[in-house]
């Protein structure tokens, strides 16, 4: 760990304390769960009065991250969006975390809505209920009613959550440094990892990016009377306090309520899913969080969207891969499927194609034989994101975020209707997307921007071209090589020579008796005389000469442990 780091440890000591103390109980019941002796293994017990060694790897994680309280148990929500860092199975039992984090008293809540607001709630709202209807990691919900007569939600961060976050962010960067020289661990690239969830931890907090996102969406389905998104009060809003209209429908998971106010199931399983392919595939953002609790149903068969704090933008160019993807599978091309996986991911530097493109290979005849009407498409991804886990792959945040909520709204979908395949649904969407690939428009488009990067090559290489003779003729043009796997056998040429001189040495001392000596009562090996200089040279040499046969005998890598 650097130097630098020490303040931060000593600011965060007590936090440091509390989370060494929990991962140590964690990791000593995982210890214990490899062991053969049942009552060693009840010692350690969770909330629950279960043993936490009977438990798997993921639950003991998952169960970690509960009790280091909510900045960890928002991490691991977001985590769970990532099966190519964490792997499928971790990913599944992490999206169970839910923060049961106790509400802030009402007299807190009032101080912190009024000093957002600046004025007092009875000034603001004609009633306001101080019992929440639900309390997050991040903030709290209540209901109240303007004085205009409107019923509305407000969502109010949590007291000093931001103090929170900030000193959990700066402990879990600390760790992460240390992780980082864990080679178990260090496949999960902690540190970038920690750093890309803190980014967008920092952004939850915001509620003025939420308000921003309604407004967005309100404007896009400002023409679309099935679709009904919450309309923020601006003027109650602030980057702490989120005022919002209260929508009140019948969640998803009530089927019996639904068909008995005579609600057509199907056809809203199939608008709904067009609706979130239309604005994956077609718009490029989207509401990512598509789990039953964010949706609900309204009379006249009408759709309710709810809690925009998760939205995914998509590039165009990630767009038409992950359509390319999804096409790839159903038409068996596995050449094109890894091009696109390579393409669309970060692949490490020692990535095995050829057995990548075995694994895809089965991958897709597993899947390919399916109906297009019953292709279970989450189980595809899924599968697909774990070949990409395996191999070390790392998926750009936004892809990443568009598997996970393909997931998420096939398992929705499939809730009112199991019918309803998703891929079945992108047919009608993909010639579309193939019309718009190849229109006029957008190949003028693209012949713009390459235009002005032709353009601006132009106008650059000149002068760079210019510098670089500059510095050859001056003599500091200087040219950096990096040189790639040559370390482990650089070592292995400098031990062997240090060997071979050390051996050649002893000899040296040994024939011509340099002191100090050593007088065996019998001649040695004809030696009368030895001398102890020579002795020890020569026994090092023998031992660094074994090291350096066994290192090449386990792959020559004499920098590693072997």
């Amino acid at each position: 760990m650097r130097i630098t780091s020490i303040p931060h440890i000593y600011r965060n000591f007590r936090r440091w304390t509390e989370i060494i103390t929990v991962l140590s109980r964690y990791g000593l019941a995982d210890w214990i769960s490899r062991l053969h002796i049942d009552f060693v293994k009840d010692h350690l017990k969770d909330r629950d009065g279960e043993a936490l060694a009977r438990h798997s790897t993921e639950k003991r994680i998952r169960l970690a991250l509960t009790d280091l309280g909510p900045t960890f148990i928002k991490l691991g929500q977001l985590m769970s969006t990532r099966p190519d860092i964490v792997g499928s199975k971790l990913a599944t039992e992490l999206s169970r975390l839910q923060a049961d984090v106790p509400a802030d008293p009402p007299d807190m809540v009032r101080t912190m809505i009024e000093a957002e607001l600046g004025q007092s709630i009875e000034e603001l709202f004609a009633e306001f209920d101080d019992v929440p209807i639900a309390s997050a990691s991040i903030g709290q919900v209540h209901r109240a009613r303007l004085k205009t007569g409107e019923s509305v939600v407000v969502k109010v961060q949590h007291l000093d959550i931001e103090e929170t976050v900030r000193e959990d962010l700066d402990v879990l960067a600390g760790l992460a440094l240390l992780a980082e020289r864990v080679p178990e661990l260090a496949a999960y690239r902690p540190t970038s990892t920690i750093a890309e969830m803190g980014r967008i931890l920092r952004r939850e907090l915001d509620f003025g990016r939420e308000e921003r996102n309604l407004q967005l969406f309100l404007t896009r389905f400002a023409d679309d009377p099935a679709i009904r998104i919450p309309t923020p009060y601006t003027d109650l809003c602030t980057s702490r306090v989120l005022t919002m209209e209260r929508i009140d429908g019948i969640k998803l998971t009530e089927s019996t309520r639904l068909r008995a106010e005579g609600f057509d199931l199907e056809e809203l399983a199939r608008r709904g899913a067009r609706l979130y392919l239309d604005m994956i595939f077609t718009d490029g953002f989207y509401h990512a969080d598509p789990h039953p609790g964010n949706i609900v149903l309204l009379p006249g068969n009408r759709i309710g969207l709810m809690d925009f704090g998760m939205v995914g933008r998509v590039e165009e160019s990630l767009r038409e891969s992950i359509e390319g993807v999804l096409l790839a599978i159903t038409h068996r091309d596995v050449v094109l499927l890894t091009s696109l996986i390579k393409r669309i991911g970060d692949v490490p530097a020692e990535l095995d194609e050829r057995n990548l493109s075995v694994d895809l290979a089965e991958f897709v005849t597993d899947y390919a034989n399916q109906p297009l009407d019953q292709f279970d498409l989450s189980g595809a991804l899924g599968d697909m994101t774990e070949i990409i886990h395996r191999y070390r792959i790392k998926l750009p945040p936004q892809a990443a975020l568009l598997l996970k909520t393909l997931v998420t709204l096939e398992g929705t979908t499939k809730l009112l209707s199991p019918e309803i395949s998703l891929l079945d649904l992108l047919q009608p969407l993909h010639r579309r997307i193939v019309l718009r690939r190849i229109s006029p428009k957008r190949q003028i488009r693209k012949l713009l921007r390459l235009f002005m990067d032709v353009e601006h090559l132009a106008e650059i290489l000149p002068r760079r071209l210019a510098d670089i003779l500059d510095q050859v003729q001056a003599g500091k043009f200087d040219v950096h090589l990096d040189h790639r796997g040559l370390e482990p056998s650089v070592n292995r040429l400098v031990m062997g020579l240090l060997t071979s001189a050390l051996l050649i040495s002893s000899t040296v001392l040994l024939s011509s008796e340099v002191p100090p000596l050593l007088f065996p009562v019998n001649a040695y090996l004809g030696f009368h005389r030895i001398s102890l200089l020579g002795l020890g040279a020569g026994m090092l040499s023998f031992f660094l000469g074994l090291r350096l046969l066994r290192a090449i005998y386990n792959s020559g890598h004499l920098d590693r442990h072997v």
